[in-house]
């Protein structure tokens, strides 16, 4: 417990917090506005509530309420890189490691860490989604919480924001220099994975057998956002949160056995 309460100590006094923490809300709010807006004035007749295609009430709920995810996990996304980066960048990983001599505690510790950040978070996030988005929902004449299930992908929205939170600390770890990791991770979670998603969806085998299972698809799955296109194949919400969860073990995994065996002097 005390390394965990080190590292996020070490979160904690730093400028970085509060200023994540006003772009989660500020994101969540106006995202989840944004998309009240748009998937309630679709042409009707469209399909799905205000003519959102393969939408239904619960989808558009959903999508409404985790609509700043994306934003959301790309900060959680960031924050990994950096927990585990700038300890590299600064040298402070030495002096960690010679306060912990046990290497393994210490990651086990950042996850830990990382895990809580993510639903602290996440929290902040469903403060101003659910607020501004209830109130879009029903000043347009749509039911603000269609099914109970919303609550549970609420719920899930916080286990996401945490996965993707140690898939940073994965990325900070494999590419050491921060700067680079953080301009990788984020290029490759914003612009390349969904445009690769995308190309596999594109042929059948990669849009039954690929695409479904890469991290922003898992993503959506999890949340039951309102899908992309008729044809588009997606896992169960268990399945996304199965195949996000990998991910985030792989790549937090792999670099913690790398970092508990690396020189880090």
């Amino acid at each position: 417990m005390s390394a965990v309460r080190a590292e996020l100590l070490k979160f904690l006094t730093t400028r970085l917090w509060w200023g994540m923490a006003i772009a989660v809300v500020v994101a969540g709010a106006v995202f989840a506005g944004l998309f009240a807006w748009v998937l309630t004035s679709a042409p009707a007749g469209a399909g799905g509530p205000g003519g959102v295609p393969g939408g239904d009430a619960v989808q558009v709920a959903n999508s409404v309420y985790t609509g700043g995810l994306s934003v959301g996990y790309l900060l959680m996304l960031t924050i990994g890189v950096m927990q585990i980066g700038s300890e590299y960048r600064h040298h402070t990983i030495t002096s960690t490691f010679l306060a912990q001599p046990r290497r393994a505690r210490v990651m086990a510790a950042k996850v830990v860490a990382l895990l809580v950040i993510g639903v602290g978070y996440g929290l902040l996030s469903l403060v101003g989604s659910v607020v501004v988005g209830a109130i879009g929902l029903d000043l347009v004449g749509e039911d603000p919480f269609p099914s109970t299930e919303i609550l549970r992908t609420l719920a899930l929205s916080l286990l996401v924001l945490g996965l993707w939170a140690l898939i940073g600390l994965g990325v900070g770890i494999l590419i050491p220099n921060q700067v680079a990791a953080l301009l990788i991770g984020v290029g490759v979670a914003w612009i390349v994975e969904p445009l690769l998603g995308l190309a596999f969806r594109a042929f059948e085998f990669g849009r039954e057998h690929i695409a479904p299972y890469m991290p922003t698809e898992a993503t959506n799955a999890i949340v039951n956002a309102v899908e992309s296109g008729p044809d588009s194949v997606r896992l169960s919400w268990w399945s996304g949160a199965l195949v996000l969860a990998a991910w985030a073990a792989l790549l937090a995994g792999i670099g913690s056995v790398l970092t508990v065996r690396r020189d880090v002097s």
